[in-house]
């Protein structure tokens, strides 16, 4: 895992506010430190998964996150809590339609501080 001071200068380099913002929560708190050294990363490293891996991921009794991009293709058949940097609007769609929790990263770090629960893919 990276240093505070590594993801600090890797954070400079980033543009997207809401990467910034997310990583700057993340890094306050020594649980969300992984996400932060995931985001500050090259975005060539973030993962975009499909429904269908997720759907296989997935036990029911824990906060998926993402730090990266969730596409359509699949069925997920979970009831599932979901936590992303970006969905696919088809994507958002099926999970709703599916009766998925999706919340926003930020969101998240903020309710959950300790991370409890939460699964980083």
């Amino acid at each position: 895992m990276k240093s505070k001071t590594k993801i600090e200068e890797q954070l400079k380099r980033k543009t997207s506010s809401q990467i910034v913002n997310i990583i700057i929560k993340s890094k306050k708190n020594e649980k969300w430190l992984e996400l932060a050294s995931i985001l500050s990363s090259s975005t060539r490293k973030r993962v975009a998964l499909n429904l269908e891996e997720i759907n296989k991921l997935a036990t029911g009794n824990e906060i998926l996150v993402i730090p990266g991009k969730v596409l359509s293709m699949g069925e997920i058949n979970k009831k599932i809590k979901l936590s992303a940097l970006n969905f696919s609007e088809k994507a958002k769609q099926k999970l709703i339609n599916a009766g998925c929790e999706i919340i926003l990263l930020e969101d998240l770090i903020e309710k959950n501080k300790d991370a409890k629960g939460v699964k980083i893919i």
